[in-house]
């Protein structure tokens, strides 16, 4: 008999749950999807890296490849499920909290944690190109420690 996914184990409740979110969200529920999202969406809010939850996909025998997790994390942002935090051209997080807010990049250990978004005033913002609307402003600080 083959294993189950940690997370389907530990939370065999939310599964129902994700499906009908992945199917409100216009995504079909894979086995594939359903793991990731009860993998992202167990817990409290977060930010993962694709290769972080890769790392949490081959703990819990998730069966799914590097590409498979880019794409289903982009699926899931087109959805509106994640927000994507780019904190450099390479790298990018993804955050499960799509509320207003902004974020702390933490050089040093490579991890993004949350600003309120009444922490930042945004003021005097250019008008933007004809025919376009302001929809969004991320604010990410980079930070590290003092030597």
């Amino acid at each position: 008999m083959p294993e189950r996914s940690l997370a389907a184990r530990t939370v065999p409740s939310r599964r129902p749950c994700l499906t009908a979110v992945l199917r409100m969200a216009g995504l079909r529920p894979t086995r594939q999807r359903v793991a990731l999202a009860e993998l992202l969406f167990g817990g409290a809010h977060r930010h993962v890296s694709a290769e972080q939850l890769h790392t949490e996909a081959n703990s819990a025998h998730v069966n799914v490849s590097l590409a498979t997790i880019y794409n289903t994390l982009h699926q899931f942002r087109s959805a509106g499920l994640l927000r994507e935090v780019a904190v450099d051209a390479s790298r990018s997080y993804f955050d499960t909290d799509t509320s207003d807010h902004h974020h702390f990049y933490i050089e040093d250990e490579q991890r993004v944690i949350d600003i309120p978004s009444s922490s930042i005033v945004i003021q005097n913002l250019p008008e933007p190109p004809p025919g376009m609307a302001v929809t969004h402003v991320d604010v990410v600080i980079r930070v590290r420690k003092e030597v």
